[in-house]
């Protein structure tokens, strides 16, 4: 009698063992979006080979993506600066491969867009090379499924060579629906090909390769730019990095020995976009002793509205946040390059 409590009481010490790390380590499906990281962009960025050496930091900010637990999705509930995503929701149709290598485009573009606006408005010489359609989704009826990839490139549609995904687009929808097509892409820097038919697209009366697909360009200035940022994606650091770009290419000192942190997508022409997790980002600017924070100051327009009535555009989003953790950071609009640009020669001036 006496073995038979003493083995309940190791089987009972067991379970709630079983059961504490459970609680504690098991995914369940569920991620939790973060404050991440807020990086100096001179360290990612060489201009004739060389990195900027001048005193300050133009920072640009991360969130950080984790699988939740049954501990971390509780501990999270009710923090301002923790949000909880579905696999769904976060992914939309992708796996987490997937998701992340379309992350990686994100920020291949938007060095490309940094690039060109940096090297236009400092009035510098560059060049744009179109290499073709970059896959970002295959619908699950696409005949293509599992003949191409979410990464690869598109160069030909059978041996017709276009210059934007327009055209790509267009040469498509004149095919007949019955139409056998074929298709020169690149993967991993390999030349491949791949026949299919055309389906239908949903919620449409056309017919199509069902793919989600964006333009892959790349850009070159003189002189030369190398932006490699590792690890990190998607398209918000194309603010920071276009500042970082020309304050080399114009010898032109923004930072002025400051910590600049911001964030925002960047449009060849310049044009500051809205980006997610605004929040978090500013968080963790103001961890890193930032004194100014670039917020895209995207237009409400009455469509958004319509579809969203809720919706703050990230510089309110931004504000609200820096007013929640009580930082001295100022929050700047931002609506293009030239507003960041003019902000930092200005405040350099009366420092």
């Amino acid at each position: 009698m006496r073995f038979n409590k003493t083995r309940n009481k190791i089987f009972g010490a067991i379970f709630i063992f079983i059961v504490v790390m459970a609680f504690f380590f098991t995914p369940t499906g569920y991620y939790l979006e973060v404050p991440g990281s807020a990086e100096d962009t001179s360290q990612f960025v060489k201009v004739n080979g060389k990195q900027d050496k001048k005193k300050g930091n133009l920072l640009l900010t991360t969130v950080g993506i984790v699988s939740g637990t049954p501990f971390t999705l509780l501990k999270s509930l009710g923090n301002d600066f923790e949000t909880i995503y579905s696999q769904e929701e976060l992914m939309g149709n992708e796996n987490s491969q997937q998701y992340f290598q379309v992350q990686q485009y994100y920020m291949k573009s938007a060095t490309n867009n940094a690039i060109q606006a940096a090297y236009s408005k400092a009035g510098k010489p560059f060049t744009k090379k179109y290499l073709g359609v970059y896959i970002m989704d295959i619908m699950d009826n696409s005949a293509f499924k599992n003949k191409l990839q979410v990464g690869d490139t598109i160069t030909s549609i059978n041996n017709y060579h276009f210059k934007n995904s327009a055209q790509f687009i267009n040469y498509v929808k004149k095919q007949n629906k019955k139409s056998t097509v074929k298709i020169n892409f690149v993967r991993d820097g390999k030349k491949k090909s791949a026949s299919g038919k055309l389906v239908k697209l949903a919620d449409t009366k056309r017919y199509g390769l069902g793919i989600t697909l964006t333009d892959n360009t790349q850009a070159k200035g003189n002189p030369p730019t190398k932006i490699d940022a590792g690890s990190i994606g998607g398209p918000s650091a194309g603010l920071m990095f276009t500042l970082q770009v020309y304050s080399q290419i114009s010898n032109k000192d923004l930072k002025a020995g400051r910590t600049i942190a911001g964030t925002g997508t960047i449009a060849p022409d310049g044009t500051v976009g809205p980006i997610g997790g605004i929040e978090k980002k500013v968080y963790a600017a103001s961890e890193m002793g930032a004194t100014i924070f670039f917020a895209p100051d995207d237009p409400v327009t009455k469509e958004i509205k319509k579809y969203e009535p809720g919706y703050v555009n990230n510089y309110n989003l931004a504000k609200r946040a820096a007013k929640k953790i009580h930082t001295k950071m100022k929050i700047v609009p931002v609506k293009n390059l030239n507003d960041a640009i003019n902000y930092l020669e200005k405040t350099k001036q009366s420092k």
